[in-house]
């Protein structure tokens, strides 16, 4: 893990755009994010142990300007199964939303069956990854489970972040980790206790009345804290599942390997018969209060995201003069998602770079299109000849774009 974390530049942008949504109900206070045409039922978004509702940012950003409404939720303070089940329906209540579709990782998978177990009516489909059936295993793993509410913050933090498998990594799976390992930093000892107790509390996953034609199992085949026993598992229970295995991707495939994730999730939505609605796409607004449920609730600051919230305001004030995203994101690939009235497109070469910024909005998906089939074709037959002059094909690039306004 890295020694400082610098928060990636698009969930900079993200924080700026999206708001972020508190709402208490009874005693539990819910942190959620909430974007996409409302009149789609939605994707909720369910993290582990060491995750928040920050960390599917990609999830959101990417559907969302698809036509997809993506809710994405932090577990709150729940201390058995049986709360988190009344508890998530009453939000689910409150927030107007009836029919809903649950993609849930670790925890939050097991959680998301749970919830399908006991309100089926609710639940019209499950995306499951790196998860899990039942508790046991990890509860005899844990045999200071029933004095943990009472364990200080420090130690729970360095509990969950040795299930975290550090370096070394290739460099999206190490930023998945860093950033993960940020927002752990952010919960508080009630969060940690809570999610590692729900974690052990004796609990097991019972026969489902969904179809397993509505049912995803996406997993990472090169490593993950769920133990393989379990994961297989969970693919004996659904044996008609759709399976979505991903080469690598660690435990947080959906900030490592974001495009291959929502690809999956795209592909599960559109087979259980959710249609998406581009055409009610209206573009992440530059205030950020647009495309969400409760705004009136949105408008007082927010005391645990001071810091994250000034970036967002600088990031904000800047706009115009934005740099393109850097090489490294995977995200940094599929400009037509993000708002076309920010649209940039990089074609990155060695030695030198080639910037078309503000593209008129009927050029950018063509644009794009072009320039990366070329671009692959060209390191198909780098990687056959040594002969290929790198320079030559940038001078070439030039030329085809100087009639770009």
């Amino acid at each position: 893990m890295k020694g400082v974390f610098s928060a990636p530049g698009d969930y900079i942008h993200f924080k700026s755009q999206v708001p972020l949504h508190k709402i208490p109900i009874g005693t539990k206070q819910w942190r959620y994010y909430d974007f996409g045409p409302k009149a789609v039922p939605p994707l909720i978004c369910l993290p582990g142990i060491a995750g928040t509702a920050d960390v599917y940012y990609k999830q959101i950003m990417s559907l969302s300007m698809k036509g997809y409404r993506v809710i994405s939720v932090d577990i709150p303070r729940v201390w058995n199964h049986h709360e988190w089940i009344q508890a998530f329906e009453k939000f689910l209540d409150v927030i107007d939303v009836h029919h809903i579709h649950l993609y849930g990782t670790s925890l939050g998978g097991f959680l998301a069956q749970l919830f399908a177990q006991h309100r089926p009516r609710r639940v019209r489909s499950l995306i499951l990854s790196n998860t899990f059936l039942e508790t046991r295993s990890f509860a005899s793993a844990m045999p200071w489970a029933p004095v943990v509410s009472w364990t200080p913050s420090f130690l729970l933090k360095r509990y969950v972040l040795t299930g975290i498998r550090d370096g070394p990594h290739e460099p999206f799976i190490a930023d998945s980790v860093d950033f993960v390992v940020s927002q752990v930093e952010t919960l508080s000892r009630d969060d940690l206790a809570s999610r590692l107790t729900l974690n052990v509390d004796a609990a097991s996953v019972g026969s489902l009345l969904l179809s397993d034609s509505c049912i995803t199992i996406m997993d990472t085949n090169d490593y993950c804290a769920t133990p393989q026993q379990l994961k297989d598992q969970l693919s004996d229970r659904y044996p008609e599942a759709r399976c979505a295995h991903l080469k690598s991707g660690g435990d947080f495939p959906f900030l490592s390997r974001p495009d291959e994730v929502n690809l999956h999730l795209q592909l599960h939505l559109r087979r259980v018969g959710l249609e998406a609605q581009p055409d009610m796409v209206r573009g992440i607004p530059k205030d950020g209060a647009g495309g969400s449920h409760g705004e009136e609730k949105d408008g007082k600051e927010d005391p645990d995201d001071e810091p994250k919230d000034d970036e967002g305001s600088s990031e904000g004030q800047s706009k115009e003069n934005q740099l393109c995203p850097a090489p490294e994101s995977s995200e940094s690939h599929t400009s037509h998602d993000q708002p076309l009235s920010n649209a940039q497109l990089c074609l990155i070469a060695p030695g030198d770079t080639i910037h078309l910024c503000f593209l008129r909005k009927q050029h950018v998906i063509a644009i794009e299109i072009f320039f990366q089939y070329t671009l692959e074709t060209f390191l198909r037959l780098a990687s056959l000849s040594r002969e290929v002059d790198v320079h030559h094909f940038i001078f070439w690039a030039k030329t085809q774009t100087n009639g770009v306004k």
